[in-house]
């Protein structure tokens, strides 16, 4: 039997689908929005998108609250390490409210790559994400290559592709 919080995340994201885009989504061949956020660990330094320039950077907006997400994020840390040495970047950015909740996942979860917080949905909204998880790969010159919503089986594969193709 499925959690309930599995069920309300599925849902939302089927929702967010049928909805209208009142915000203008961040979209392939488009500059991405230039952000700084604070770490989730505030005794870290604040995160940049812009000081990544020269690096490809797989952003991926994340929630504690959402099961596809919590499945994604371990195998997006895989990735990250293999490509880490190549001038690849991840930054997670983690719109839990309270941020608890995130830390909380994290403190089980460990994970190698940045971990940003934006806990009033500024950056969120900048990139018009309607849905969990969303994530941009963003190559060297801060242009959006590729925009991923959800998170199913296969698709790791496919974004470790877009990440080869970037990184050669």
């Amino acid at each position: 039997m499925k959690k309930l919080s599995v069920i309300l995340c599925e849902s939302i994201v089927a929702l967010s689908l049928l909805l209208p885009v009142t915000a203008m989504a961040a979209s392939e061949g488009e500059t991405a929005p230039l952000f700084t956020l604070p770490d989730i660990d505030a005794d870290k330094p604040a995160i940049s998108l812009e000081s990544l320039r020269g690096k490809t950077v797989y952003v991926d907006f994340w929630a504690s609250w959402c099961a596809p997400c919590l499945r994604s994020m371990p195998l997006i840390n895989e990735l990250y390490g293999k490509y880490r040495d190549q001038d690849f970047e991840v930054i997670a950015i983690n719109v839990d409210d309270p941020i608890e909740d995130g830390q909380d996942f994290l403190l089980d979860n460990p994970l190698d790559y940045l971990i940003a917080a934006d806990t009033d949905n500024t950056v969120l909204n900048e990139f018009g994400v309607t849905g969990m998880p969303t994530s941009f790969l963003i190559d060297k010159d801060g242009v959006i290559r590729m925009v991923h919503m959800g998170f199913r089986g296969n698709d790791i594969e496919t974004i470790e592709a877009a990440v080869l193709e970037l990184l050669e």
